[in-house]
C-alpha cells in the first residue's frame, strides 16, 4: 500500500514539459529570420550612409521619411531634403568609417512593420589623421511595402564622443 500511495503522489507531481509542435517552431523561426532582416536592413542603411551613397539611400527609405535627430536641433525632419545636405557636403570627405551596431532590438508590430533599437558606435579619422568615436541611440521604424522594408521614421539621439560623425571634423 505505502508503494502505491507514494506513485500516486509522484505522479501528481510530475512536471511534463510538452514538446513544441512542428507550427510553433516553424513561427519562431520565421520571427527570428525576420527580425535578422530588419538588421540587415539597417545595417544596409548605415551603410549607405558611411559610404555618401545618396541613391542606395533614396531606395531603403521611404521619400517622406520622419527623423528627430541632432543636426534638426529638436525639430521634426520629414523627406530627404535635410539628409541630402550632408550627403553632398559631408559625408563624401569621409574615407575611413567603421560602425557597430551593439545590442538590437527588433519589435515586430505585424506582418509588415517593425521597430529596431539600438546603439551605434561610429568609428572614424578625422583630416588630421585622428580616430574618433562617436555613440548615438538610434530607433528605426520600417514599414514593408510591395514586398520591401523601407524606413519611414527614425530617431536618433547624440551621445558620447563629440559631435556626430563628421559633421564638424571633416569640413
Amino acid at each position: 500500500m505505502l508503494h502505491a500511495s507514494v506513485k500516486e503522489d509522484v505522479d501528481e507531481i510530475r512536471i511534463v514539459c510538452p514538446e513544441k509542435p512542428y507550427t510553433q517552431l516553424s513561427t519562431n523561426s520565421q520571427t527570428s529570420a525576420r527580425r535578422q532582416e530588419i538588421i540587415k536592413m539597417t545595417e544596409q542603411l548605415i551603410e549607405a550612409i558611411n559610404t555618401g551613397d545618396f541613391e542606395a539611400y533614396t531606395k531603403i527609405c521611404d521619400p517622406h521619411l520622419t527623423a528627430f535627430e541632432p543636426e534638426a536641433m529638436g525639430n521634426l525632419v520629414e523627406g530627404m531634403d535635410f539628409h541630402k545636405f550632408y550627403f553632398d557636403n559631408v559625408l563624401k570627405t569621409c574615407k575611413t568609417v567603421n560602425t557597430t551596431i551593439l545590442n538590437p532590438h527588433v519589435h515586430l508590430l505585424g506582418e509588415d512593420s517593425a521597430c529596431i533599437a539600438y546603439v551605434r558606435l561610429t568609428q572614424y579619422m578625422d583630416k588630421h589623421g585622428q580616430a574618433h568615436t562617436h555613440q548615438s541611440e538610434e530607433s528605426r521604424v520600417w514599414h514593408k511595402r510591395d514586398n520591401k522594408w523601407q524606413n519611414v521614421h527614425f530617431h536618433r539621439s547624440g551621445g558620447s564622443g563629440g559631435p556626430a560623425f563628421g559633421f564638424s571634423s571633416h569640413k
